[in-house]
């Protein structure tokens, strides 16, 4: 039996993370993960689809050189050589991360972990007891009643970055983030997409404006969706699958890829045996990621907060610190930033216009278009920065659209953090010409100070 200050059972973005951390504030540390170091988010989410996505941004640049005055063509995807440039930046990554792990002396163990008591955690036949346990056993990709997942014609996103072809057609099950990554990869590869989406829009948690302006790129792209309509049954034969819809209507296509969003990976591992508070699989926790047991904490994709790779990393950080004493602050989760990396990339950080109105602000809002942009112009780009404000108050929302957004997120977050005024931004003095130039004009707008807009 080995004894140590923390056991974390999930070497994901937060397990790791947390793992990285509490071994550096001093603390005596055991990994355990049942796969790979670096979890879904290095494996099979966040870093091989956006390669996939780059593959992508390169096809469309082949496509589109002539308009840039370059002779170029575009014949066709080479899979072998996407995944080899895929997987290669999974390889370096992996590696990097093995030395980081190795150089701060945690204890890593590979098997399948499981809590046997409250204070110990079983790997390999090994028990591992710990002053404190972490949860970090991530999630998993969810299907639909009677929708079986066959890794063949019917996928979730853990075989779509893995495919080593380029389906003729594909019916996307989900319109969040993961389904329009896909169905952007796919369409810019050369497939004939569908998106089936039972809500009113397109990634339906962010701002209506930025669903709508995603829905209006992705029609003048030629990718296909259905809004608002359930999924009801599939067939499958030989040539592929037929989708039918509450509403009756069927589509057929060579793939389905079922992208419903992902559940937290629990059961079966002694949990609820061990008194930890769940609610339909997510592991329960207060502000500082504590589980209703002493000792026992939980973080990232399986307790119910945002499932992304760098809300993870924060709560992993955050358990540590914590432990360690240093009594850091609760996690803001309005202040996390999201992006959705399809093309055009949305991101957004700080609330959406009907939760603004809906928590009792006085809002005001301002829209600034790309069109007005120098680097987009050159980019050929359109979209807008969306911003939301407290009148007379702090900004309390960025919501963008267009190439590379998700690269501007960083001053948006800052931004709303800080909770700075429109004014506060309008007198900083952005470099020309970049995207980043649009937040400035932005809120220069807001301030009333408009200079490359109308005001």
């Amino acid at each position: 039996m080995s004894q140590f200050d923390v056991v974390i059972l999930g070497a994901g973005s937060g397990g790791y993370a947390c793992a990285l951390r509490s071994a550096q504030l001093g603390l005596n540390v055991v990994l355990i993960e049942a796969e790979k170091l670096g979890g879904t988010c290095l494996h099979k989410g966040c870093i091989p689809t956006k390669a996939l996505l780059h593959s992508a941004e390169i096809a469309d640049g082949a496509r589109e050189g002539k308009r840039f005055g370059v002779i170029s063509t575009f014949d066709g995807i080479d899979m072998t050589g996407v995944n080899t440039y895929k997987d290669g930046v999974v390889a370096r990554l992996h590696k990097g991360l093995q030395g980081l792990v190795k150089s701060r002396n945690i204890t890593y163990v590979e098997g399948h972990g499981k809590l046997i008591s409250k204070n110990t955690v079983e790997a390999n036949g090994v028990s591992y007891t710990g002053t404190n346990i972490v949860l970090a056993t991530g999630s998993y990709a969810k299907t639909l009643p009677g929708l079986d997942i066959d890794g063949l014609q019917i996928i979730t996103s853990d075989h779509g970055t893995k495919l080593d072809y380029v389906p003729k057609s594909v019916i996307v099950l989900g319109g969040g983030v993961i389904g329009c990554e896909f169905a952007s990869v796919w369409k810019s590869f050369g497939a004939d997409v569908r998106i089936i989406e039972g809500l009113p829009h397109l990634i339906a948690l962010e701002d209506e404006s930025s669903s709508k302006q995603l829905e209006r790129a992705f029609r003048k792209r030629g990718i296909n969706f259905e809004l608002g309509v359930f999924f009801k049954s599939v067939s499958k034969n030989a040539d592929g699958v037929t989708v039918t819809l509450e509403d009756g209507k069927t589509f057929t296509a060579e793939l389905l890829m079922v992208s419903v969003g992902r559940g937290p990976v629990s059961s079966h591992l002694g949990y609820e045996e061990a008194g930890v508070a769940m609610d339909r699989g997510y592991v329960l926790v207060d502000n500082k990621c504590r589980t209703n047991v002493a000792g026992i904490w939980a973080v990232g994709d399986l307790i119910p907060t945002l499932q992304l790779a760098h809300v993870g990393f924060a709560e992993g950080m955050l358990v540590a610190e914590e432990i360690a004493g240093l009594n850091p602050h609760p996690i803001n989760y309005d202040g996390i930033p999201r992006v959705t990396y399809s093309d055009p990339e949305v991101a957004s950080v700080g609330l959406t216009t009907a939760e603004a109105k809906k928590r009792g602000h006085d809002v005001i809002e301002l829209t600034y278009d790309l069109a007005g942009n120098g680097k987009a112009q050159i980019l050929n780009t359109s979209g807008s920065v969306k911003l939301i404000a407290e009148k007379n108050g702090p900004i309390l929302g960025v919501h963008m659209v267009g190439a590379r957004v998700g690269e501007l997120l960083a001053e948006a977050e800052l931004i709303f953090n800080w909770e700075a005024h429109a004014v506060d931004v309008a007198s900083l003095i952005h470099a020309h010409p970049t995207l980043s130039e649009a937040i400035g004009e932005a809120h220069m707008a807001l301030a009333g100070k408009p200079l490359h807009a109308h005001g």
